[in-house]
């Protein structure tokens, strides 16, 4: 394999997945002396399983990753609850066949339930209120889809990212960044061009953080639109103390007593599933959450062979055979 010089982007392609160059080498090497000896019919049960329990995510692609191949496959369901060191997947067929995917497979639902268990973290602090994910400018691009996506899979209710959002089935969902601000240079004419220019379906969130004071400008802006605003965005940095409860709290009022009270409050900016409580506690209605998100770890995931041509086996320390699991699915 010779990689090109003038590559532009380091991220792997589709088809450099699937021909297995992201894999470990020593996969290919262990395809290698197996061919030599005539072992490569060989069959195999390979049984995957998390170190920590979380929100299963992942799987359509690594359907997609093994489709071609003569291999059966059991799974938990998309979205699914699973404990530690539970049997999450299950895989059978010649050794050769589906041995080398071994580091993607795993690193597909390692990654995706990852950021999926957060996503459910941080729905659960929210409760009936609206999260959606802001977490792509935080990660790769070539894998900012996939976050996202498995954001959705772990319950939140929309994601920025629009290949993200439309892989998930859903539109992407967003207002404006504080550039826009900037270079018009005022809040409320910002709210009228948003209102003129954008599709009517769309919900007019206005940001209320750049120039004034966050309930000032909140005012001004519900003043400017009526009942065609939908809700204010905060999104104070930290160099202003960010987001407290009690900014929420005096917006809240100061629009309640000028009549808005149907104007909703959106919060963005550092959020996690502690912050979350107390800002919802404090009147916040919705929640863009980005790095906590993004920024998840990765859930440890483990393959082991259990079975070889027929017989149980395991490495020291594990199991020998197949190891039932009732909410396992034939998926493949």
């Amino acid at each position: 394999m010779q990689v090109n010089k003038e590559r532009r982007l380091f991220s792997a392609q589709h088809e450099e997945i699937i021909n297995g160059a992201t894999t470990d080498i020593y996969f290919i090497k262990t395809q290698e002396i197996l061919a030599k000896k005539g072992l490569e019919d060989t069959r195999a049960v390979a049984e995957i399983f998390p170190r920590s329990g979380g929100i299963m995510a992942g799987v359509p692609e690594v359907l997609g990753l093994l489709r071609d191949l003569p291999v059966e496959v059991w799974s938990l369901e998309e979205g699914q609850a699973f404990a530690e060191k539970e049997v999450i997947m299950r895989i059978a067929g010649k050794y050769s066949d589906f041995g080398i995917y071994e580091t993607a497979v795993l690193g597909i639902l390692a990654s995706s339930s990852g950021w999926a268990t957060a996503a459910r973290k941080v729905k659960e602090a929210a409760g009936g209120k609206r999260v959606l994910c802001f977490g792509a400018r935080h990660v790769h691009p070539a894998v900012a889809p996939v976050m996202e996506r498995a954001a959705m899979v772990g319950g939140v209710d929309g994601a920025s990212c629009i290949l993200g959002a439309k892989l998930a089935g859903a539109e992407p969902s967003g207002t404006v960044p504080h550039a826009v601000f900037l270079i018009m240079g005022d809040s409320v004419k910002v709210a009228r061009a948003y209102h003129e220019i954008m599709p009517p379906g769309e919900p007019r969130t206005v940001l209320v953080d750049t120039f004034k004071d966050e309930a000032e400008e909140a005012l001004l802006v519900a003043a400017a639109l009526g009942r065609n605003l939908h809700g204010i965005r905060l999104d104070t940095p930290s160099e202003r103390g960010g987001v407290t409860p009690a900014l929420v709290r005096e917006v809240r009022c100061r629009l309640d007593q000028a009549g808005f009270g149907y104007v909703n409050i959106f919060v963005s900016g550092g959020l996690d599933p502690e912050r979350i409580v107390r800002l919802k506690e404090a009147g916040a209605d919705a929640f863009g959450v980005g790095s906590y998100i993004s920024g998840a770890s990765p859930i440890d995931m483990t393959m082991d062979l259990k079975e070889v041509d027929g017989r149980p086996i395991a490495k020291r320390g594990r199991i020998p055979g197949i190891i039932p699991n009732e909410r396992l699915k034939k998926v493949k």
